[in-house]
């Protein structure tokens, strides 16, 4: 019977993953994650070429520099990932229940002998596994162009830190599809759901930025004020930002890719003083972003159960 039921839920999965490859909208969103990835490499390329050139090749992360250059007109591959990330997310999990409750589909599958949590979880299981594929594979397509142009392999460390940035960067898109997933069980319309997504990824990306920075210059109006003696507008602005998922993500990417980032937030005498100019090593970023890693997996946990358990009380009717 455990047999039949493993089986009935990878049936389902593979259902779940057919119905994305074939959806236009997920289609059309791996076209332009393709071309913005493109665009980036050929950016970098030139980058590394004229780098190559002019420096010295031992030492020089020049596969890390493949995710982390970018130009004044084009921004770097984990920039655009940052940016296009949380789309993906929204859009693969925006109608994943209320499309097929408002179609009458899901309460037929329900009607079958099979665990009413196996819907929720496939549904999970199948986006994870092709956002999964997907930035595998963009991840090593960069790095065997890389390996063409550069003309030698990564360093073990590089390697390691390349698969490093492409898990986070898994949890990353996970927390928005969870969260989307969640808007479609608490929003009968797949619009309302679908903006109500896109308006959290707005306000976590423009607005709460704008709200800090105003709020920061109301309060401490000035450095030589008495409440700046207390805490520095800066560390508390950092403090406020790192609520935001977007901004651990882009803190624990770039300090995973950038082995000279020895420290996060702003650099005081005590912490530059006896420090010696040399890359962490790939313990010492993991250490260092620990607790960005942590918390975005603890906010894709928190929508993960929320969706569940939400799913699991829900009465399905046809609309």
């Amino acid at each position: 019977m455990k047999n039949n039921h493993n089986n009935t839920f990878w049936v389902i999965v593979q259902k779940e993953i057919t119905d994305h490859i074939r959806n236009w909208r997920f289609i059309i969103l791996s076209i332009i994650i393709l071309l913005t990835t493109l665009s980036s490499m050929y950016t970098t390329i030139v980058n590394i070429s004229k780098a190559i050139k002019s420096q010295e090749i031992e030492g020089a992360f020049y596969f890390l520099r493949l995710f982390t250059t970018g130009s004044e007109s084009l921004p770097s591959f984990i920039v655009f990932l940052g940016f296009l990330g949380p789309l993906l997310g929204i859009a693969m999990g925006f109608d994943a229940i209320n499309s097929e409750q408002n179609r009458g589909t899901l309460i037929r599958v329900l009607s079958q002998p099979i665990p009413r949590d196996y819907i929720i979880n496939a549904k999970f299981v199948a986006a994870l596994i092709i956002i999964s594929i997907m930035f595998f594979t963009l991840g090593f397509l960069i790095l065997g162009i890389g390996f063409i142009i550069i003309g030698f392999p990564p360093t073990p460390e590089e390697f390691l830190r390349i698969i490093f940035f492409i898990i986070l960067s898994i949890i990353y898109v996970s927390f928005w599809l969870n969260m989307s997933i969640y808007f479609s069980l608490r929003f009968r319309q797949p619009a309302t759901s679908a903006l109500a997504g896109i308006a959290v990824w707005l306000f976590c990306s423009i607005f709460y930025i704008m709200i800090v920075d105003l709020l920061i210059k109301i309060f401490i109006p000035s450095e030589t004020s008495s409440i700046a003696r207390l805490i520095s507008p800066d560390y508390l602005r950092i403090i406020l930002l790192r609520i935001l998922p977007n901004e651990l993500y882009s803190e624990a990417t770039t300090t995973l890719l950038m082995p000279s980032i020895r420290s996060l937030g702003p650099l005081t005498y005590e912490k530059v003083y006896g420090s010696l100019p040399n890359p962490l090593s790939l313990s010492q970023s993991l250490l260092l972003v620990w607790a960005h890693i942590t918390a975005l997996i603890a906010g894709t946990i928190i929508f993960f159960v929320l969706s569940y358990t939400s799913f699991m009380k829900k009465e399905i009717r046809p609309r």
